[in-house]
């Protein structure tokens, strides 16, 4: 019998290329290490996954059980019900002074998806798509499935992370289908002004290239900035995709439910590859969408002033440790800290840093590596203040003894 490492060798070649060409997302692996470490009973200071540790509202979460209760489990239309899609809609005026209709939207099983769907809609073998590093980290691989090429352009810490309209244009060629902007930023927290962010939607309108807004973060920044989005702009309809979801705004990240608005013709193409995926997303979760679409916003400037207390203080408790610098984020929930004038010969690159952290001091975060910048850690601060103290404590022994 042949042994079972060859069989592996050999099952694995089968795979297709388009699997082959992607990762596991890095963020997920390392949430996977962190929880192993907690089943064992070790303390982690856990700062990698990206999602409130705020409980979905009462409302919603009452919405949820009713639909229960009346025996709304069945099947729904593939896009969504209609009233989650005309509440959507209506939320997105209201909020961000769009003017999109129940056509015009699509509910999907998480953000991802809606981004996951319009790529693949859109993106053809060799086509190009356009994203600032550092990225999230499924941009590019969702890119890669599609048979296409991401194409980075880089931004920097003592500009905010902000991603510049003369960059995009630089970077568009014949063979560009998206560009992708996300403001507020995972992992930076960067927010591209809106004046720039026009500039950029003017830059892809003249080129004949779509942009992808993704505004998973929308809601959350700081001091006298407002959500802003680039749809409010009248006429943008046309070559503009809007990602949005419920997860982070309403602390709904396990409910699995985003959306997209785009033109009614490339949302009919989502929907129909939706039809052939996962179908409508979970039937009660979109009750509960409709009551958060529709219900009071009051939780969120809560969680707002809780995030800005919690970033004023990682962000002085990483800039007090010797070698480390860090940006101060203009929005989400993310610090994005460079430690490269921390690495020695036994720790040369992010990646390492986290390893070792995670290893020596039980410190969960997630490296640079897999957002397209290394030298840098995405720390997540939607945790508790206490957990963002122990974390530092650990994080200044740990470099302090590094040297």
């Amino acid at each position: 019998m042949e042994p079972a490492t060859v069989v592996k060798t050999e099952l694995a070649t089968q795979l297709s290329d388009r699997v082959n060409r992607i990762a596991a997302s890095p963020t997920m692996m390392v949430v996977q290490a962190a929880d192993q470490l907690k089943a064992k009973g070790v303390d982690v200071a856990d700062f990698g996954a990206g999602e409130p540790d705020f409980p979905t509202p009462e409302h919603i979460k009452r919405a949820c059980i009713k639909a229960l209760e009346e025996n709304r489990t069945k099947y729904t239309p593939v896009p969504g019900i209609t009233p989650l899609r005309q509440a959507i809609c209506d939320w997105h005026k209201r909020e961000l002074g769009s003017s999109y209709q129940s056509n015009e939207c699509v509910v999907t099983v998480g953000g991802k998806q809606a981004i996951f769907n319009a790529v693949c809609s859109l993106v053809n073998p060799g086509d190009e798509v356009v994203m600032a590093a550092p990225y999230w980290v499924s941009y590019p691989d969702i890119v890669k499935y599609a048979g296409g090429k991401p194409v980075v352009v880089e931004t920097h810490a003592d500009d905010g992370f902000i991603m510049r309209a003369a960059q995009v244009e630089k970077a568009i060629t014949p063979r560009t289908r998206i560009v992708i902007a996300n403001s507020p930023s995972n992992p930076t927290g960067g927010v591209i002004p809106a004046g720039e962010l026009q500039k950029i939607f003017e830059v892809c309108q003249r080129r004949g290239v779509w942009l992808m807004s993704d505004e998973c973060y929308s809601h959350f920044v700081y001091g006298d900035a407002k959500p802003y989005s680039i749809a409010s702009v009248p006429e943008s309809k046309a070559g503009l995709i809007v990602i949005g979801s419920m997860s982070k705004t309403f602390a709904m990240t396990g409910w699995r439910i985003g959306y997209a608005l785009a033109p009614q013709l490339l949302i009919a193409a989502m929907t129909k590859l939706q039809s052939q995926s996962t179908s409508n997303p979970t039937s009660i979760a979109q009750y509960a969408a409709m009551a958060a679409m529709t219900g009071s916003m009051e939780s969120v400037p809560v969680m707002l002033a809780e995030y800005a207390r919690r970033r004023e203080r990682i962000v002085a408790g990483l800039r007090a440790i010797p070698g480390v610098t860090c940006t101060a984020p203009a929005g989400a929930f993310y610090v994005f800290p460079n430690v490269s004038a921390c690495f020695n010969s036994s720790m040369s690159s992010a990646a390492e840093v986290a390893k070792q952290l995670l290893e020596r001091e039980h410190v969960a975060l997630v490296p640079g590596e897999g957002f397209g910048a290394p030298g840098f850690l995405r720390l997540s601060y939607a945790t508790s203040m206490d957990r963002i103290d122990e974390g530092l404590r650990r994080m200044a022994r740990f470099f302090s003894q590094a040297k």
